[in-house]
């Protein structure tokens, strides 16, 4: 170097200063030592530590019950707006009026369209009750001809068993005029041999011949007479045979026209039930003119607008979020935690927004966390290929800060099995599962874990 300084160097005497003399007189060998030795004894000592295995994961801010999520109120029928009773961030309870809509559909113009359907259904139920009252007309009609029926065949079996008698009757005297007449023969032929052999007169034989004449005639009337018996049973029998068959036309008939009766009433009771059920539709159609909340909240938004807007079955109108709800986390995990899962686990949570300081290995230690326990497990996964865990508020910790909102975001450690730190490292070094306690049966009170 040169020395172009036209002021001369000279060099500095050590021992007049004490700050040379400490450092020159320093045992600069047996501190390096002493620094790691310690670093090493401390470094073992943290890997002896109990360290608390957890699955990481992101979620959000939701509701325990389906029903105290965040809905929209949807119209039921189709309409046109005419009036809004509510704004947004407006509190409404359970049944106000959110909005007025008035009909859009020709079929519901007439205003006395209520009216008008009461009338065909009371014209409807005149019509029933005069088949009503035809059947019964019917029913005793038949109920006459068939006590009619009985009466005449009792009427037409005596004529019969009478003609039957009266033909039994006849013949006996038949058979009695043949033994007569037969009996009459034997004499004549008697009394004319004794004539031949001139033992009897000409007048006893012509008397005798004219008795046999008379007990001729008299067999040909009681034949006669017997066979006049037989017309009248076959009449009476016959008689008989068309009174049953035509009462039982006319039993018929009248059973034909009361079923008759029967299908138009009940046709006529089928109109009745179709106009009550369409009077029921309308008055129930005018309910839903007035859209209303169906629960206790806080309108967020407004998804109709204007006055005049036409809306169709099943529009969305505003979004309503429930006053009272109990808070939970929804939380989506990878497949390959699924297996460590189970109900009741221990989850401790950090809010977006709350501070936190945050160990992951050891629960206890950390800040600003909040305990929550698995309240349900789906088995199915979600587009994004992972299962959805929902977390609701362990009651033995913590509660959970009363300003949180459904929909913020959390992130969420599960508590698994407590494993020393050096396990831990060389767990994840190989790429290992992690390790977990599975609760069995509870013998003696004492609830036993399993190693998984």
């Amino acid at each position: 170097m040169l020395n172009i300084s036209p002021s001369q160097r000279c060099e500095v005497n050590h021992s007049e200063f004490n700050s040379f003399k400490r450092i020159a007189h320093r045992h600069r060998g047996r501190r390096p030592i002493w620094f790691f030795g310690i670093s090493f004894v401390f470094l073992f000592i943290i890997l002896l530590l109990p360290w608390t295995q957890t699955i990481r994961s992101k979620g959000v801010v939701t509701t325990l019950r389906p029903n105290q999520r965040p809905q929209s109120v949807q119209s039921v029928i189709a309409g046109r707006i005419e009036q809004w009773y509510i704004q947004e961030g407006q509190y409404v309870e359970k049944g106000d009026t959110i909005i007025f809509l008035s009909e859009i559909k020709d079929e519901y113009f007439d205003p006395e369209l209520l009216k008008r359907t009461q009338k065909q259904i009371d014209a409807k139920k005149e019509s029933y009750k005069s088949y009503q009252s035809k059947v019964i007309a019917l029913d005793n009609r038949i109920s006459a001809l068939e006590n009619t029926v009985i009466l005449k065949e009792k009427q037409l079996k005596n004529k019969v068993r009478q003609a039957q008698l009266k033909l039994e009757s006849d013949s006996l005297d038949l058979e009695a005029a043949r033994v007569n007449y037969q009996v009459a023969i034997d004499r004549f032929e008697r009394m004319r041999g004794l004539y031949d052999q001139g033992l009897k007169s000409l007048t006893d034989f012509e008397s005798r011949k004219m008795g046999l004449q008379k007990d001729k005639s008299k067999l040909i009337e009681v034949e006669n007479k017997w066979l006049a018996s037989q017309n009248e049973l076959i009449n009476a029998q016959v008689e008989l045979q068309s009174v049953l068959v035509q009462y039982e036309e006319y039993i018929a008939k009248a059973k034909s026209e009361r079923f008759s009766a029967l299908s138009s009433q009940y046709a006529v009771e089928v109109d009745i039930a179709k106009l009550e059920n369409k009077l029921k539709n309308y008055e129930r159609r005018q309910g839903f003119y007035y859209i209303t909340a169906p629960q206790s909240g806080y309108i967020t938004r407004a998804l109709k607008g204007g006055i005049g807007e036409t809306i169709k079955e099943g529009d969305e109108v505003v979004g309503i979020m429930p006053s009272n709800y109990e808070l939970a986390v929804e939380m989506m995990v990878n497949p390959v935690d699924l297996p460590l899962l189970e109900l009741g686990q221990e989850v401790r949570i950090q809010f977006d927004g709350w501070p936190a300081i945050v160990f992951s290995g050891w629960p206890n230690t950390s800040y600003g966390t909040y305990g929550g326990k698995v309240f349900a497990i789906e088995n199915f996964t979600y587009q994004s290929g992972k299962y959805r865990v929902l977390v609701a508020q362990d009651s033995s910790t913590v509660a959970w800060p009363e300003a949180l909102r459904p929909g913020g975001g959390t992130n969420n450690f599960l508590l698994l099995k407590d494993v020393p730190v050096w396990y831990e490292i060389w767990r994840k070094i190989n790429g290992f599962p992690p390790d977990f306690y599975k609760e069995v049966e509870k013998e003696k009170g004492v609830t036993k874990k399993k190693k998984q």
